[in-house]
């Protein structure tokens, strides 16, 4: 005599066969049958896109939202691959935006490759350093004194002579040390990779700044704001670009040659 409910175990076997027979037909997990998918639509498409569907079942998406709704189609990271931004190098800096007085400089770069499908982000394309020019455009020399003392990195030192600075006005140039005084927080809130020098400004440490062509005065061959020779001197300083970082600083001497390490190296501007 048959156990009390096997009549049932039959039909639940070939239930269970039927669905088996679909599943293999339908192919192992992922695969998608013609027609489906996003290379059978052939859109990949930006954001949440209602109408970017591959038709089912199941009903499936090719936009970039898919991923995180967790309803892509199985091939769309083969058929959308994730392409980030690609950008130019940066441009050579430009010339002072207004010559003559405290002002900015500019260099940028362009896209190359636009992101798709979730790729990484394009960069900022522009960036900005604080300059002055002591000519006008028109090569006029301007009759301005600054104040206080401007200093940027000795990087934008090297940057001047390859425009072709007289020979004769190099060798005039020369170097003052100087021992900072306190310095404010703001000198290390600036994030511009062109900025990062300031971070290196601590009190009690000396630096070296030079002084060359064109920042030196046309008569006196000096800068403005280096002192006098002669004496330990109190005075003030300002980051070229960045009014909030500013300080004094106390006069130790002039050098013919700066020999202080590159980020205590700076340039009066």
């Amino acid at each position: 005599m048959a156990p009390h409910g096997a009549p049932r175990v039959l039909p639940l076997a070939l239930f269970l066969a039927a669905v088996a027979a679909v599943s293999w037909a339908r192919g192992p997990p992922g695969t998608l049958s013609p027609g489906q998918g996003c290379s059978a639509l052939g859109r990949c498409c930006p954001g949440r896109d209602p109408t970017c569907a591959a038709p089912g079942p199941p009903r499936c998406f090719c936009d970039q939202a898919c991923s995180s709704v967790r309803d892509c189609c199985a091939d769309y990271t083969r058929a959308c691959p994730a392409v980030s931004c690609v950008v130019a190098e940066w441009s050579g800096w430009s010339r002072c935006a207004k010559p003559c007085q405290i002002s900015y400089r500019v260099r940028r770069r362009h896209v190359l490759q636009e992101p798709r499908n979730g790729g990484a982000p394009c960069p900022h394309l522009e960036e900005q350093a604080g300059c002055v020019e002591y000519r006008s455009h028109q090569g006029v020399e301007c009759q301005q004194s600054l104040f206080p003392a401007l200093i940027t990195t000795g990087s934008y030192g090297k940057e001047r002579r390859k425009r072709g600075v007289p020979k004769e006005q190099e060798i005039r140039g020369y170097c003052v040390q100087f021992r900072l005084g306190p310095i404010p927080g703001s000198c290390r809130q600036a994030r511009a990779p062109h900025a990062q020098w300031m971070k290196y400004l601590t009190q009690g440490h000396t630096v070296c700044v030079r002084c060359e062509w064109p920042a030196q005065d046309a008569r006196s061959q000096r800068c403005h704001g280096d002192g006098r020779a002669g004496g330990n001197q109190l005075l003030l300083w300002q980051a070229a670009g960045h009014p909030r970082c500013r300080g004094t600083w106390e006069r130790l001497g002039q050098l013919p040659r700066c020999s202080c390490p590159e980020v205590h190296s700076l340039v009066f501007i």
